[in-house]
């Protein structure tokens, strides 16, 4: 990864990038659980951030599987913040 990081010309944000990841799995996991808002919260972080990985990647002119799995799991997050939100009141 840190030479991904490099590549992506963010080699700065790759230590934030993964605590916020780390976050965002937690919050996920704590919303099956315990807590819809936190999941929605963390389930819309993670999904705002696949998008963002998914531009990166089009920005740097990956191939479309190079880009397909950061879109894949956006959408994926999308879909539980969609869930989360049902089961919010």
């Amino acid at each position: 990864m840190v030479v991904e990081f490099q590549r992506y010309g963010l080699a700065p944000f790759r230590l934030l990038t993964g605590c916020l990841q780390l976050l965002g799995a937690t919050g996920l996991l704590i919303g099956l659980l315990a807590s819809p808002a936190i999941g929605l919260i963390a389930s819309a972080g993670l999904s705002l951030q696949m998008l963002l990985g998914f531009c990166v990647r089009l920005r740097i002119r990956d191939n479309v599987g190079q880009c397909l799995p950061s879109f894949i799991y956006m959408w994926i997050n999308a879909g539980l913040a969609l869930e989360f939100l049902s089961r919010n009141p």
